[in-house]
């Protein structure tokens, strides 16, 4: 039986920000998050570390201009939330930018109170 589509919710600037990034690299995140809003994971999303049980996936692409990321959350039933894409400027190393982290976490509480309401006002019985 095939997964009935979950919405998207974007959560923060990370929709103006996804619109920032290159043609290719913003096709290659639309197409990991519908796999993510069908119930899969598309190949190039990987789960990010850090945040143990919470879901929490990205998508990492790189372009000419550099590398991009793009992370989101299959936690909720609710919808799939889009939390955050950037371009990674980062030389040292591959591990996500503090900052970058900090921005996730309080975005990750922002779609959890946002997963309440949808919840909340649309109880299934």
């Amino acid at each position: 039986m095939k997964q009935e589509e979950r919405p998207l919710e974007w959560i923060g600037s990370s929709h103006k920000d996804l619109m920032q990034l290159p043609a290719d690299v913003r096709k290659s995140v639309g197409f990991a998050l519908h796999f993510a809003q069908h119930g899969e994971q598309h190949p190039a999303s990987k789960v990010l570390k850090g945040f143990g049980g919470a879901g929490v996936l990205e998508v990492v692409e790189n372009d000419v201009g550099g590398t991009y990321r793009a992370l989101y959350t299959v936690r909720f039933e609710e919808a799939v939330f889009v939390l955050h894409c950037f371009q990674k400027k980062s030389k040292s190393g591959i591990a996500t930018p503090k900052a970058d982290m900090d921005v996730v976490r309080a975005r990750l509480k922002m779609a959890e109170a946002l997963a309440k309401e949808i919840r909340d006002a649309n109880p299934r019985r």
